[in-house]
């Protein structure tokens, strides 16, 4: 017997419903950010400013390795924007299909020397060979771009053979940074962007020279999870104005269009 033909027009409805519902419930939620560890800081900061402009939005970040949280998206992971210490990863992520923007440069990286047990603005990479130095953090090489960038600059010191015995390993920038300051290492090659917060400000840091290594040439796409998240593409735009600029700057980075500093003047 056929069916009455408000029933079928009523079935598509509840169907279609069905079908788009997840999208726009997802379109309700909470923009998720993945972001390198050396943005904690300064990201924190960014998303307050930005939450106070946009009250209606909300934002979760999440902190880790570039090269995990990679990772960690092309198997699925629920970030609509991702944060990378290295642009290399969001140009991966682009070319296989998991992103839909083209990677944007938001800020250079810087690396330097520091301690909360010896005074490291007057120390050289040179010095970690010292006998009264045991223990050197770094991040990992394998995942995280400041550890690879820590790698190159002890390598152009000459010094990268030498220390094998001494280095220890951060998963990210950030667990080294906690690993100094917990006694784990006496000094750790770091972000200068964690070196400038004020808990780590009042010790001393030495700029190590952006010559000894590649450019930390940070990057954001927005995935294919943000894609039709209008806050994803709002928060794209802010991280482009003048307040977000400003707090990078003041933590270290070097914005894109601005010329690195001079380190002698660090």
């Amino acid at each position: 017997m056929p069916r009455h033909p408000r029933l079928v027009f009523a079935s598509l409805v509840i169907a279609l419903f069905l079908l788009l519902a997840p999208s726009a419930a997802h379109a309700n939620q909470p923009l998720t950010i993945a972001a390198a560890s050396d943005l904690r800081f300064a990201l924190d900061e960014i998303i307050e400013e930005y939450e106070r402009e946009h009250p209606d939005d909300a934002v979760r970040v999440t902190y880790g390795s570039s090269g995990r949280m990679t990772t960690q998206i092309m198997n699925g992971a629920p970030y609509d924007v991702f944060f990378s210490a290295d642009i290399a990863y969001p140009q991966k992520l682009r070319a296989e299909g998991h992103a839909v923007t083209e990677p944007e440069v938001y800020a250079i990286g810087r690396i330097v020397l520091w301690s909360n047990r010896m005074d490291a603005s007057e120390l050289t990479l040179e010095d970690l060979t010292r006998d009264d130095i045991r223990r050197v953090a770094i991040a990992s090489p394998t995942h995280a771009p400041y550890g690879v960038r820590a790698m190159e600059a002890l390598q152009a010191a000459g010094v990268w053979d030498d220390l094998q015995p001494k280095i220890v390993n951060g998963d990210n920038i950030a667990q080294t940074a906690r690993m100094v300051q917990a006694g784990g290492a006496d000094i750790g090659i770091i972000a200068l962007s964690l070196a400038e917060f004020p808990d780590l400000a009042e010790h001393p840091h030495h700029l190590i020279d952006d010559a000894l290594h590649d450019p930390l040439t940070q990057g954001f796409v927005i995935t294919r999870r943000g894609a039709d998240k209008d806050t994803a593409h709002r928060f794209a735009e802010y991280m482009n104005g003048d307040t977000a600029r400003e707090i990078m700057r003041r933590y270290g980075f070097v914005m894109p269009g601005d010329e690195l500093p001079d380190d002698a003047d660090q």
